[in-house]
């Protein structure tokens, strides 16, 4: 009977050490994404952490939250990077002081248009980069499309080059966009996203870039009349996760987390053509005067300075930026 007694306790004992190893597993993941409620990144970043939530049955419940109320973009690469957040929506423009690699991304003109950049971050190259983010903390599982920038301002249409010139013109935090700016004779001003429409509305800047989805969902187009299609930047953003939770899973979890960023990517690409069609037609509607910038050659060539010193600073990228240009 004691010994029936023993076992009994045992049992119960490895029961609740069982049962404390499965609630010690159990893992709440934080995720950072700087877009409102209803647009598309948001949508797709939901599908993700809902997905990741189900498919891990407890072991991780994921949370995405919204409107950069986790912080500003730069801070919240550095809490990725060292796991303070988990996962995260990163647009890859702040990202290239950072990492070094991904700065090929920034440079003006690089792509041909969205499907091209899509081949290009599907394939080797995309995968090449994702390697080069680990080494600093981050890894990236699909990208998402940020549409084609152009520029907008409170002054004037721009048709040629040099209508930038004299504009204060807000760029993110990355000195090629300085330089970009620069040499085509606007000044450039480095600010935090959420500090751009009241900066638009007061005069502190003259102006922005960016694509048509942003510039309706800040309502930037109602402080900033000029829309110009200049189309000088397509960089691509990450559903990236800190390496140290990734490293925290299962290889079999790890997939469940990758296949759910993929999907949330092909979601979030579907959505964001739709709401740059229709974004396109809300501002011309509310009066925004639009002009598609007929010589953009004009433009590509103001840039050549910009490539010349990248590659003089970065001559080992030289290559990755001949292979994603003869990408088919």
């Amino acid at each position: 009977m004691k010994a029936k007694t023993t076992i009994g306790v045992t049992a119960l004992a490895g029961a609740a050490l069982l049962a404390c190893a499965g609630t010690a597993l159990a893992v709440d993941w934080r995720g950072w994404n700087i877009h409102p409620e209803g647009y598309p990144n948001t949508i797709a970043m939901k599908q993700f952490a809902d997905e990741v939530t189900e498919k891990m049955e407890g072991r991780v419940t994921a949370t995405v939250y919204d409107s950069a109320v986790l912080g500003d973009q730069p801070d919240a690469i550095e809490q990725t990077r060292n796991g303070a957040l988990d996962f995260a929506n990163f647009n890859m423009g702040p990202m290239g002081p950072i990492i070094p690699v991904t700065n090929v991304l920034s440079l003006p003109f690089l792509f041909k248009d969205a499907q091209h950049m899509y081949r290009v971050m599907d394939g080797e190259i995309g995968a090449r980069l994702s390697e080069g983010m680990e080494e600093y903390g981050l890894v990236s599982l699909a990208w998402y499309d940020s549409g084609s920038r152009s520029f907008y301002n409170a002054k004037h249409p721009i048709a040629k080059p040099e209508d930038v010139k004299g504009l204060k013109i807000r760029v993110m935090n990355n000195d090629l966009y300085v330089g970009m700016v620069g040499e085509l004779g606007g000044n450039a001003t480095p600010m935090a996203f959420g500090e751009v429409y009241q900066s638009l509305k007061t005069g502190v800047i003259d102006g922005a870039e960016n694509n048509y989805a942003s510039f309706d969902s800040t309502g930037h187009y109602e402080v900033a009349r000029y829309y110009s299609i200049t189309d000088h930047l397509i960089i691509p953003e990450c559903v990236c996760i800190a390496k140290s939770s990734w490293d925290a899973l299962s290889p079999e979890d790890q997939e469940i987390v990758r296949q759910a960023a993929v999907r949330s990517a092909e979601t979030q690409r579907k959505l964001f053509t739709e709401q740059v069609m229709a974004s396109h037609k809300k501002v011309e509607e509310a009066g925004v005067t639009i002009n598609e910038v007929d010589d953009k050659a004009a433009f590509q060539e103001a840039m050549e300075p910009v490539y010349a010193k990248f590659i003089a600073e970065n001559p080992n990228l030289e290559p990755l930026i001949k292979a994603i240009r003869e990408t088919e």
